[in-house]
């Protein structure tokens, strides 16, 4: 029953779904030993405890403050203490909008008259249009060419001019930092501005005031703006707390350029958000500083994350918003036995993306099969197919029937079946009472 009520759960939601992805394990490398926080403040620049404090009274009231729930059913299957951070909960569905509505709240009437431009293909462009709108400011978001529609269509809708300019991001970017020049706007960037990074912090201390006696916080790092802000914020208030962050495989720069290597990325990737070829060089400086590992997770964790938030918690994250819940998986040897929070910074994935993980992970678990029969002889066996399909409680997802490709001879068509079982010992029993029933049948990849 337990299984059935899930099932229907997940097609209810595919049908109302408009936001818009086997364990594995990775070799840890340790990075150089990193120095200790010393007090509040990061270096010289303005990045600190109170700094982000003071970010926070400007939010307060204005965004979302996120809930931290337990991760229940995820805690048992990682063997970890785990707890969630739900950004993905804020109006546009992202953290983003913490740090653009800080840096737009400081903004001079000058300012604020001239506009607002950034560069962004996604969470960040949607961050500050809905602020800007709300404060009454103008805001441009230049876009590649090939950004999702949705996306553009998505920022438009909450009042910002979209430009569509270049093939890559640092195209966009280029033109974007040009036109913020030549025009006098404000340029909002994703993560190097210290108001970005103190807005971001206020997701640490958060963290930190719904759970004080947290041992580990792990959070996904792509330019390295919000694992600044929460480790300046969560280190102030409890030094001895550990801090990783958390990169796609194929996007590994700051792990990279922490060892002292040149960043090689590229390649594809669900956690998109994160996929960043550079990262900035105020966020290397405070993550050398305070954060104690940059961990990389992949592909197939990722996608396992996704599923298993959804499937254990209804919560619809981002591949890049679940790196840290993949973390758990991948390395859940770092985690044993302490209490660790991860932060779930977006939920804005493509539903068609989304109900494909979802099937992906049934298929893993052996919940969504591949079944091929043959017919004994001729006449009409559909009947006996249903009659055993009834008898071992499977349902039929998918039927397709074959005369040419996989048929014993044209007198014994081909049935392949795509089945939901309970898992995969279920469907082998399946395939068992077939065959004693004179079908040839196997399970097929």
């Amino acid at each position: 029953m337990k299984q059935e009520s899930s099932c229907i759960n997940r097609r209810e939601f595919l049908k109302l779904a408009s936001v818009g992805a086997a364990v594995m394990t990775t070799s840890v490398l340790p990075l150089p030993a990193l120095a200790a926080a010393k007090g509040n403040e990061v270096g010289s620049g303005p990045v600190s405890m109170s700094e982000i404090q003071l970010a926070a009274k400007r939010l307060k009231g204005n965004i979302r403050r996120t809930p931290v729930v337990a991760a229940g059913q995820l805690s048992k299957y990682t063997g970890v203490d785990l707890y969630l951070k739900l950004e993905s909960m804020q109006y546009t569905g992202s953290f983003k909008e913490r740090g653009a509505l800080n840096k737009m709240s400081v903004m001079t009437k000058t300012e604020r008259a001239r506009g607002v431009i950034a560069a962004s293909t996604g969470n960040h462009a949607q961050g500050v249009a809905y602020h800007a709108t709300r404060l009454g400011i103008p805001s441009t978001i230049v876009m590649p060419r090939g950004t999702p529609n949705m996306k553009v269509s998505h920022t438009r809708d909450l009042g910002a001019t979209v430009v569509i300019h270049g093939d890559s991001f640092d195209d966009a970017l280029a033109f974007a930092l040009n036109k913020a020049s030549t025009e006098g706007l404000t340029f909002i960037h994703p993560f190097e501005d210290p108001l970005i990074i103190c807005g971001q912090g206020t997701v640490g201390l958060e963290i930190m005031q719904d759970l004080p006696d947290l041992d580990v916080l792990v959070v996904p790092v792509g330019g390295g703006g919000i694992i600044s802000g929460c480790a300046t914020a969560a280190k102030a208030i409890k030094p001895s707390l550990k801090i990783y962050g958390v990169e796609a495989k194929n996007y590994s720069a700051m792990r990279q350029r922490l060892h002292g290597q040149p960043a090689v990325t590229g390649g594809e990737t669900l956690a998109e958000g994160i996929a960043v070829h550079n990262v900035g060089d105020r966020t290397f400086s405070i993550i050398k500083k305070l954060v104690d590992d940059v961990l990389t997770v992949k592909e197939e964790s990722i996608e396992k994350a996704i599923s298993l938030l959804f499937e254990d918690r209804k919560i619809v994250s981002e591949g890049a918003g679940a790196v840290g819940v993949a973390a758990c998986i991948e390395h859940g040897e770092l985690f044993k036995g302490k209490k660790v929070a991860a932060a779930i910074t977006g939920g804005n994935i493509d539903s068609r993306m989304f109900a494909t993980l979802l099937d992906r992970n049934l298929a893993r678990q052996g919940k969504l099969v591949n079944l091929r029969v043959v017919s004994p002889g001729q006449g009409d066996i559909y009947p006996k197919i249903s009659e055993l399909l009834a008898k071992n409680n499977a349902s039929v997802v998918n039927l397709s029937y074959d005369q040419v490709f996989h048929a014993a001879s044209a007198k014994s068509p081909s049935y392949t079946l795509v089945l939901e079982t309970q898992d995969m010992s279920h469907a082998e029993q399946l395939v068992k009472d077939f065959c004693a029933n004179g079908f040839q049948a196997e399970l097929i990849k």
